[in-house]
């Protein structure tokens, strides 16, 4: 089998599989939206991508942040110099993330890695529910179960979240025998973006139903997208921010 086949096969499955926790997803972001609260998802490595559809796209929802380690150079005043690879396993950037973000209360989070065992998003992780706020895990099951924790309290997203979206990724991502052993052919990223988006569609399917006209972004690549997007993100001032 191809390696599309075998992604849209997976891409199916992760439709049927995910339809109950999506739906909870959803809920959780419309309660948090009807109370004036703002969509924080993160991401760090390839799973910043996914935090990306989420956070600030045409299609998307206007209140919505993306958050990333490198916070701490637009926001923070650290040297560029510290984003490394190894910071996504520190457990103590989570406690910058957060204290560098406008969040409030009424907020919701969704935290994306496919591993879901490294430092910086399981505290995060904890920081988000100690705070008191609903929080969507977007993980691999399969792999994350099969790692150890990386972060000292041994817990892993999945463990913290009151949602978890399963992506369907196997363990090591990548779904393609290599001749002589090992994989290749990544599909994570295909899953995730495929649930984020389905979260974000459900939440506005919602939205319609209840009567309310859902804060949308058009694309600033279609006539009159700036307008339409500066007075939508003026309801949000002080709340969302749109750092590169």
């Amino acid at each position: 089998m191809t390696y599309a086949a075998q992604a849209l096969d997976l891409a199916r499955q992760v439709t049927e599989t995910q339809a109950e926790p999506l739906d909870r997803a959803a809920a959780l972001i419309v309660a948090a939206l009807r109370a004036d609260g703002v969509v924080n998802a993160f991401g760090s490595g390839h799973s910043e991508a996914i935090a990306m559809e989420i956070a600030g796209r045409a299609g998307g929802l206007v209140p919505s942040n993306r958050l990333t380690p490198r916070d701490l150079v637009l926001y923070g005043g650290r040297p560029a110099a510290v984003l490394t690879p190894e910071l996504e396993r520190d457990p103590s950037v989570a406690h910058e993330i957060y204290a560098l973000a406008p969040i409030q209360p009424q907020d919701v989070f969704v935290l994306v890695s496919s591993s879901g065992v490294n430092g910086t998003v399981v505290e995060l992780a904890r920081i988000v529910k100690e705070r008191g706020h609903p929080l969507i895990a977007l993980t691999s099951v399969a792999h994350s179960t099969r790692m150890t924790s990386r972060h000292p309290s041994g817990g892993k997203l999945m463990d913290l979240a009151d949602v978890v979206l399963d992506n369907g990724a196997p363990y090591g991502d990548a779904i393609l025998d290599l001749p002589g052993g090992g994989t290749y052919g990544a599909v994570s990223t295909i899953t995730s973006a495929l649930l984020a988006q389905m979260m974000v569609v459900r939440a506005v399917e919602e939205l319609v139903a209840l009567g309310e006209r859902p804060p949308i972004y058009l694309s600033v690549n279609m006539a009159g997208g700036d307008e339409h997007n500066q007075a939508l993100e003026s309801r949000y001032a002080g709340r969302i921010r749109r750092g590169s």
